[in-house]
């Protein structure tokens, strides 16, 4: 059930990205011109799919309890039929013993009823320790299932407040505004690749570059083929005047996604790399 949470995760954060690479094939605009609004649908399955978790995790919890409950009741029973059935049978020897030493002569009634005691006390002693062992290792089971549960219920309710925080940050009106949820997400999910590249995407829109560029600097630290940290970064270069790094940033960027080339053909941050040949280059196949 995790992995299909996990599942459902990447897609909320994947799929919109890549509909909107998808989308940018037929219209040049800006992937910030796009709007959240087009895939309702998806925002409305990835909502449903919380819902079901939430109910089965809290029908699974019942369940356990009630499987544990029936567990204990019936060892419980086990147990007073064992020792019921060991006393009975314990006393029938008792009896013959003592009948046979009653006719012997052996020992007295005393010491026949103080030693009989005794085995009796050494024999429950045994069978209570045996069961006292058993419940606690029912315990502990039934502390760590409840433990994963509790950690399941808190990664849920994390996933839940991510999620509202990535429709606050799209229906956003200014970078600033979106920095500001970005950093929200980022102390839900500290390291979070995917807010800080949105984060940086941000920053550039507020002309912030060196800012921008700390930001791609240190997803990229993490995960060094990210093309969307590497074009991002790219752009920062260029707005910096450092084109031979802009231009090879953008070339890691294109490789691993190809729909970025169409993207930068109208980026208006690479607009001082216009005429350079590795540039002009790279564009080549929107040209044609």
């Amino acid at each position: 059930m995790f992995k299909r949470l996990l599942g459902m995760v990447m897609l909320c954060f994947v799929l919109p990205v890549t509909i909107a690479h998808a989308a940018d094939g037929n219209n040049t605009k800006p992937y910030s011109e796009q709007s959240i609004y087009d895939k309702p649908m998806i925002e409305r399955y990835v909502l449903d799919e919380l819902k079901s978790l939430r109910m089965d995790q809290q029908d699974l919890e019942r369940r356990i309890t009630l499987d544990i409950t029936d567990r204990e009741l019936a060892v419980a029973d086990k147990s007073m039929n064992y020792a019921n059935v060991t006393v009975t049978y314990f006393f029938y020897i008792i009896a013959g013993v003592a009948s046979l030493i009653a006719l012997i002569g052996w020992q007295s009634m005393r010491e026949i009823k103080e030693n009989t005691k005794r085995m009796a006390e050494l024999q429950l002693k045994d069978i209570a320790d045996s069961y006292e062992q058993k419940f606690k290792a029912l315990e502990r089971d039934l502390k760590r299932k409840t433990r994963i549960i509790s950690e399941n219920n808190r990664e849920i309710e994390k996933i839940n407040e991510v999620h509202n925080l990535w429709l606050r940050a799209q229906s956003s009106q200014t970078p600033e505004q979106k920095v500001e949820i970005y950093d929200e997400i980022l102390k839900v999910r500290p390291g979070d690749l995917e807010a800080l590249t949105y984060k940086a995407d941000a920053t550039m829109e507020m002309r912030e570059f060196h800012w921008a560029l700390s930001l791609c600097n240190r997803v990229l630290e993490v995960d060094d083929t990210n093309a969307h940290a590497l074009y991002q970064r790219a752009c920062a270069y260029a707005c910096l005047g450092v084109e031979e790094q802009a231009i090879s940033d953008l070339e890691r960027a294109i490789k691993d996604s190809t729909s970025l080339r169409e993207l930068a053909a109208d980026e208006d941050d690479f607009e001082n790399l216009r005429g350079n040949e590795r540039f002009e280059l790279l564009l080549i196949t929107v040209e044609d």
